[in-house]
This record gives structure tokens, sequence and C-alpha cells, in this order.
């Protein structure tokens, strides 16, 4: 009894007995084997025991035939109990019920009352003939839909130990004037968000010749119809950070395994930061979509553009021709807009330009926001065949590509308002030269009015709050 360090539930599969098929070879095991979904470790005494050098060695002498794994940790684990079987406890079966086709699963008790643990660990295991698949596939489906925010409250007022961080948290909330006008906002700030990062799988080997560039972006579930029109503009790495609840969660799951487009695509970086609060954390999601960047730049771009195409290989171009690796330089591509939703994508900047003086498209927000991209010198841009510099001005807020080291959003910019301004900003403070390049460019999709922006224009107290956080 004092050397068992592992609790485990016997494997219900057939899996360790073998011959399942033709040169069908598992890795050596107890019997059945056991499933290492659920496992009770005694930490203290497999330190004891030197569990570190045993497993390794166990899995070293092992892979010289075996050559892989193919269950992962199952497989050392059952190879170094089959050593050592005295190391094991055995559970039962009700701590760790495999839903499987076979009718060993339901023997593991009588009713589901008795049930601890139910193992899924594929999407195949809500299709299993079991008598209360029924039962089964609710109860997943509910979790996966759950409200993760749910849990990290005390439900129930079960007597617990005070928990210092949240301590703290209402310490800090309590001296916040809620007569304040900015109190909404500075009560966000100290919202925690759940993220998950690389909700799906993410490869990308950036190129040998340190000029790869993200594209890097934020979206909630309104703007995801854009994910495959980007992704067929830019053919380069992408990192997304996307505001969802976690239902929304599911859908998105579903809406790009239902997607070509998105499915062939395995250098999209999906980062979902979870729904909390009254608020659109703009600058918060933009941050955490620029940390996973792992190439040596990054397009600071919204999801509501479009590249031009060729973009991405313009600016790896760019990056030796401007010598950003050694200069602190930030490279504007010009904006533009339709307010078609149908639009002929123009493939040149000879044919944009066409478009503009047909009323096709327009300077971005010329009608209601010049400030924002006057600097740009879209004049000048119109004959421009070598990039230029121009100077920063008060409300300038271009779209840039800059190295990754440069500095993050200000996460206090919430919502809707100067979140961009006061990053670009930044970048002028910290003397990066603003330069523009002659033939690049991207359009902004029309689309509905988001929540923010039409909180922003119909309350008066949200731009003075905004503007100062």
């Amino acid at each position: 009894m004092s050397q068992q360090v592992l609790g485990l539930v016997e494997n219900q599969s057939d899996w360790y007995l073998g011959n399942l098929w033709k040169n069908h070879r598992p890795w050596p095991a107890l019997g059945r084997g056991f499933n290492t979904g659920v496992i009770l470790l005694l930490l203290d005494r497999l330190r004891k025991l030197r569990w570190e050098q045993m497993w390794r060695l166990t899995a070293e002498r092992e892979l010289m035939s075996m050559l892989s794994t193919s269950l992962a940790d199952q497989d050392i684990f059952n190879a170094v109990i089959k050593q050592n079987p005295f190391l094991v406890y055995q559970l039962p079966c009700f701590w760790n019920v495999q839903l499987s086709d076979h009718t060993r699963s339901e023997k593991c008790y009588k009713d589901v009352s008795d049930l601890k643990v139910i193992h899924w660990n594929s999407p195949k295991k809500l299709r299993v003939k079991n008598k209360h698949v029924e039962f089964f596939r609710n109860l997943y489906l509910t979790f996966l839909e759950y409200d993760g925010n749910l849990l990290r409250r005390e439900l129930f007022g079960c007597p617990s130990e005070t928990d210092h961080n949240s301590e703290n948290l209402q310490k800090t909330l309590s001296e916040l004037d809620e007569d304040d006008p900015c109190y909404e906002f500075r009560r966000e700030r100290l919202t925690v968000h759940r993220t998950h990062l690389y909700f799906l799988h993410y490869e990308h080997e950036p190129a040998a010749d340190h000029t790869d560039v993200t594209l890097v972006a934020q979206l909630s579930m309104d703007r995801l119809q854009m994910l495959e029109a980007i992704c067929k503009h830019w053919d380069g790495p992408i990192s997304l950070a996307l505001y969802l609840s976690d239902a929304e969660a599911q859908q998105f799951l579903r809406y790009t395994q239902g997607s070509e487009v998105l499915m062939g695509r395995g250098n999209v970086g999906y980062h979902i930061v979870y729904k909390e609060g009254q608020f659109y954390p703009v600058n918060l999601l933009r941050n955490v979509a620029m940390k996973q960047v792992n190439t040596p730049y990054m397009f600071l771009s919204d999801i509501d553009f479009l590249p031009m195409y060729g973009l991405y290989e313009y600016l790896r171009k760019s990056v030796l021709q401007l010598d950003m690796a050694n200069t602190k330089k930030a490279l504007v591509v010009p904006a533009f807009e339709t307010l078609r939703y149908r639009l002929s994508y123009p493939k040149s900047k000879a044919e944009l330009l066409s478009q503009l003086d047909m009323g096709t498209l327009f300077t971005f927000r010329y009608h209601v926001w010049t400030k924002g991209h006057a600097p740009t010198n879209f004049a000048k841009w119109r004959t421009a065949t070598t990039p230029y510099r121009v100077q920063w001005e008060a409300d300038f807020e271009p779209y840039v590509m800059v190295r990754r080291d440069s500095p993050e959003y200000d996460r206090r910019f919430v919502g809707f308002g100067w979140n961009k301004v006061a990053h670009v900003m930044e970048l002028d403070a910290q003397e990066y030269e603003f330069v523009v390049l002659p033939n690049a460019y991207m359009i902004h999709m029309p689309h509905a009015p988001s929540f923010d922006i039409t909180k922003f224009r119909s309350n008066k107290q949200y731009p003075a709050s905004a503007s100062r956080p």
C-alpha cells in the first residue's frame, strides 16, 4: 500500500490486448492497461521514488523498438506499470467511464447518478451505442456552451478561505468614486478576462530572411464573415483576437470547420478573449493578438479592411528597402473605403485611382473624420513612386507595419474612440518615423455600425469619458 502512487481506472477498450488489425503492436501494458484520462498522483511519494528518472528510462528503452507512441503519455505510464505493478491503485471504473461502442462502459454503473467522471476524448464519442447516450450528449453540449465566467464566482455560500487577490480587487473597487463620469471605464480596466490562446491549431515557421510579417487584428462575432476574404487577400501569417462568449466560441468552431478557406490555413492564430463587462476591450484584444506574433514584423490592421492583393510580399520587400531592422519606422499603408457591398477590388494602384476618380472609392473617413488620415497626404500618394516621410499630427491614426518590439496599445481604452490615436501618438513620442508606402493600399468594407460606436454617438458622456481614461 505504501508504494502505491498512481490511481487509475482500467482501460475499457481492447487497445493494449493487441491484434486489432494486421501489424497492430501496442506498447507493453498489464492486461487491458490503464486509461490516463483521469489520474490520481501522490506527488511526495513519486518524488521519493525518483519518478522522473523512472519514466524517462522506461520510455527511452521502449522507444528503441517502438520508435514512437500511439497514445502519448498513456503508453509511457502503462510501460512503467508493466515493469512496476506495485505502483498502481486501481480506481473503480465509475471514476473514468470511457464512452465507446462496446458495452463495457455500461457495466461500470447501474445508474447515471453513480457516475463520477464521464470521459470524452473525441467528437465521435457523442455517437456511441450506449443506453444513456442522449443524456451524455446533452450534458456535453450544456458544458460546451456554459458561461465560464460563472465558474470564477462563489455561486453558493460555502465557507472558504479568503482569496487574497479577490480581497485586493474588492478594496481597489471600493476606492473608486461611483460619481466619477469615468467610473465604468476605471472599473473596466480592473477586469481580468479569461483568455484561450491558439484556440485552433497554428503552425508557421518565420521566413529565414527575417522579413516575415504577421497581420494583427481583433473582432467579435458580428465580423466573422470577414475572415475568409482576408485570408484570400493575405497569404502570410495572421494573429487574431476574438471577443466571444463561451457559446459563441462553439459557433465560431463550427463556422471554421465548415469553411474550406479557413480549414486550409494553418498560419492563422485564433486567440479567444471571453466576454465580461459592458465595454468592448479593443486595445486589450489588440495586445493579445500582438503578443502572439512570432515574426519580426507585424501589420496592425482592423478586421473590416481588406489589404490589397500582394501586400504581404510588398511589405516584406519594404523591410529590406527601408532598413526596418536598424531603424524605428512605422510604414503607413494608405486606407480607403467603399460604400458598396459588392466591389470589384482594384488589382493595382492605377485601377484604385480610377475608382477613386469615379466615386466608387473614397479616402478613409473623408466625410466624418478627415483628421484621422489627412497626414498620409493622399494627393502626394497619387503620383508617388518612392516612399515618403510624413509628420505626425494630432488625431493621426494610420494603419502601420512596425517591428514586433514596438509599443503595445493602452488597454485603458475600451469601447469606441481614441484607441488607435493614442497608440500612434505613443509611436511618435518614441521617435518613430512615419513612412508612407507608394504602392500599398487597403480598403474598408461597409458593415452595420458596432454596438460601441452606436453607444458613443448616442451618449454625451461616453465621448468625454473615452477621451480621458
